[in-house]
């Protein structure tokens, strides 16, 4: 009976639905992302930046129901880094080429690559320092701009050559600049804001729901204009993260100058107290 119980034991054991579901939604994602390169292909320029906005949607959720579902595994972290890089690194950069950039031929693949190299760095950096030590401040910013915003920003001037028929399409040398530049923004020491910690103090609970049905309605009802309000409004927002992040930087060296006072003695150097004892002696 004993063998019989253990052989039913092992015949149900493995990883719960639960413990496979975050996987299950990056795995998904990243069909999204290279649905939008076949979209790509058939000149569906929509569909395949919608496609690639669906990822960055599913991207995002993936790791807050690991986080929910207690199933964090080193697996999924190296699965939702590979599904990063083709979805945000590989993807956006061919969509961009074929869109605009084909007769410029080499000059357009090498803004291609240099994309995509920066977008796999950007995320071999932030696995090395995932386990670094920083300032509790400093859990609300990434280093340069994360993988998903930065194909967003790659595919900006589809979004508003959508929406406003800008003619960027015919210009394929500024679009391979844009690509270069985003590529930089990527893997650059800049200090952009993470929305993921960020606090929401309860009076403004109420309104920042109402906000978000606002942009969520916005979306739905003309996408490609509020998408591309959104990602210009994120854009403004890389210098006021850096102008705040140098003050609470500041702010917490001068901090970590300032003179401990000794627990032993109750005095601090320079005071009355201290000069009077130290003149008693």
């Amino acid at each position: 009976m004993s063998r019989l119980r253990r052989r039913r034991g092992q015949r149900f054991s493995g990883l719960s639905f639960n413990k496979l579901l975050p996987n299950i939604i990056t795995v998904m994602a990243l069909c999204f992302g290279l649905s939008g390169l076949r979209f790509a292909l058939a000149d569906r320029w929509e569909f395949a930046v919608a496609m690639i906005l669906l990822a960055a949607v599913f991207d995002a959720l993936d790791g807050r129901m690991a986080r929910l579902l207690r199933a964090q595994s080193k697996f999924g972290a190296e699965l939702d880094s590979l599904s990063d890089f083709v979805c945000f690194g590989v993807v956006p950069g061919l969509v961009v080429f074929l869109w605009s950039m084909v007769e410029l031929q080499n000059f357009g693949w090498m803004a291609v690559l240099f994309f995509a190299t920066c977008c796999v760095l950007r995320l071999a950096r932030f696995n090395v320092r995932l386990d670094d030590d920083k300032p509790a401040f400093a859990y609300n910013y990434f280093t340069g701009v994360p993988a998903p915003a930065g194909a967003g920003l790659a595919l900006l001037p589809m979004i508003l050559d959508f929406q406003f028929d800008f003619g960027l399409k015919d210009a394929p040398v500024f679009v391979a600049v844009w690509l270069t530049g985003v590529g930089l923004l990527m893997v650059s020491q800049i200090p952009t804001y993470s929305f993921k910690q960020m606090k929401v103090p309860q009076r403004w609970v109420l309104p920042t729901l109402i906000g978000a049905g606002l942009v969520i309605a916005a979306v739905i009802s003309a996408p490609w204009f509020s998408l591309g309000i959104v990602l210009i409004v994120y854009l403004a927002t890389i210098p006021l993260s850096v102008s705040t992040y140098r003050k609470l930087l500041r702010a917490a060296e001068e901090m970590s100058e300032q003179p401990h006072q000794d627990p032993g003695d109750g005095q601090t150097a320079g005071s009355p107290d201290a000069e009077r004892a130290k003149a008693a002696e």
